[in-house]
């Protein structure tokens, strides 16, 4: 008897996200970013504002085109899966609503001049969270190490030395995050 194969939603969190920012995406190009700037980038906007809350945590499913999407996407369909599966589908969004919110509150403190959009701050929170998947009490991983210093370590080079158009803070912010929940998540 022949088995059918089929396919299975097997990560909720991760494929949904990466669904909705593919068609916010979409919408934000045949928009020419309008839709990106009113709803899924977070700028310094006023605090009386509803918006300027919400866009606390939408900015991370708007980018500024395909190359950015494809960028971010493919880590999050890569590692994904695998924390979904580890930690919960719970525990992903609290990371994933966790990075958007302190990203956009640093930016809106300490750029007010800058524009953020793009899940590279949830990326690197996963690079770095995927790091403590082998974590036993009482140890650190040296995978961790390893991740730690070549991810954050290049972002603080290329935010000290290249000047382009990319959040290095958003990156380490979210490699941070990334570590602290890593250590926390995987203590209990």
């Amino acid at each position: 008897m022949k088995r059918r194969v089929r396919l299975s939603f097997n990560a909720p969190v991760t494929l949904s996200f990466v669904i909705i920012a593919f068609l916010v995406t979409l919408v934000g190009i045949m928009t020419g970013q309008e839709i990106t700037r009113s709803f899924f980038m977070t700028y310094h906007s006023s605090l009386r504002s509803p918006m300027t809350y919400i866009r606390f945590f939408t900015h991370v499913l708007g980018h500024s085109g395909w190359d950015h999407f494809i960028g971010n996407t493919c880590y999050i369909l890569l590692l994904g899966p695998m924390l979904e599966e580890k930690y919960g589908s719970r525990a992903l969004v609290e990371v994933m609503a966790l990075t958007a919110l302190i990203t956009a509150v640093i930016n809106y403190v300490f750029f007010p001049s800058v524009a953020l959009c793009g899940a590279s701050g949830i990326v690197f929170a996963f690079i770095l969270l995927s790091s403590f998947t082998g974590f036993r009490e009482g140890e650190i991983p040296l995978t961790f190490i390893l991740v730690a210093v070549v991810y954050l370590g290049q972002q603080v080079y290329d935010g000290i030395f290249v000047q382009d158009n990319i959040s290095n803070l958003a990156h380490i912010t979210g490699g941070v995050i990334g570590s602290v929940l890593g250590y926390i998540f995987n203590k209990k």
